[in-house]
């Protein structure tokens, strides 16, 4: 079988600088263009490498050699935790591309290398949406701390709730739903107020209660009632906050 060598060398200088953008992207390390390029010859070189009359062991032990110093080159060294987190992107970011190359070749046996490196572009393009999606997703889960009235402090897993924009139009105050019945066993709601709310498809009344004060990111917010719900149920989060929270003001 002919290896054409120029062509393997330019295959894998265009796959580790897919590589390096795609963990450049993702953390946000605004690398330039040069210093990608730069850093992806030197991972190219790695192409030699299996080339020489060495055993398997030690061609692994110089690519992984190879592969740290095509990192350094890219991203320099700040501290061992930011190499590592490169590293760690590196690699999942490798292995991810890898598998998915790997088995477009075993379905489409009759496609070329170059067609199906062709698709790497859109396969990292979808990684780094969905990455960006994940981290959206997970920005909006807070730990929270509601402090009722009697000085009873409830711990739930809160999130912030775009669709959420619920406030009593008579008291000003902002609304977190939170499934009632966790509320009922601990708490004797004695007199409750009715905010008038407008759904989706009809208005209605929710129960609500006044409480001290909510707790998120050691911030104190004294502006909210407790709104109880006996329809809102979910497996990921105890309380839906309210979308005012992302404006970051502490009322």
């Amino acid at each position: 079988m002919k290896v054409y060598i120029d062509l393997l060398f330019l295959l894998n200088l265009i796959y580790d600088f897919l590589l390096l953008m795609t963990v450049s992207v993702t953390l946000k390390r605004n690398i330039n263009y040069k210093r990608l390029l730069l850093g992806s010859l030197v991972g190219a070189l790695s192409t030699f490498i299996i080339f020489l009359p060495l055993n398997k062991y030690l061609l692994l032990v110089l690519k992984i050699i190879m592969g740290l110093i095509m990192l350094l080159v890219t991203f320099k060294y700040k501290n061992i935790k930011y190499f590592l987190h490169n590293l760690l992107y590196l690699y999942m970011t490798s292995v991810i591309l890898a598998g998915f190359l790997y088995y477009l070749k075993l379905e489409f046996k009759n496609l070329s290398y170059l067609l199906i490196l062709g698709i790497a572009p859109l396969i990292l393009y979808l990684y780094i949406k969905e990455q960006k999606d994940l981290k959206r997703i997970v920005n909006y889960y807070r730990k929270v701390i509601i402090t009722l009235k009697n000085n009873q402090e409830i711990n739930l897993t809160g999130f912030i709730d775009s669709g959420n924009k619920l406030k009593d139009p008579i008291t000003g105050k902002y609304i977190i739903l939170v499934n009632k019945n966790l509320i009922d066993g601990i708490y004797n709601i004695r007199s409750p107020m009715y905010v008038p709310i407008k759904t989706v498809n009809q208005k209605s009344l929710l129960e609500c209660i006044s409480i001290k004060n909510i707790k998120i990111d050691n911030i104190v917010y004294n502006n909210y009632l407790l709104g109880l719900s006996d329809t809102f149920k979910s497996n990921d989060y105890d309380c839906l906050l309210n979308y005012h929270l992302l404006e970051g003001e502490n009322v």
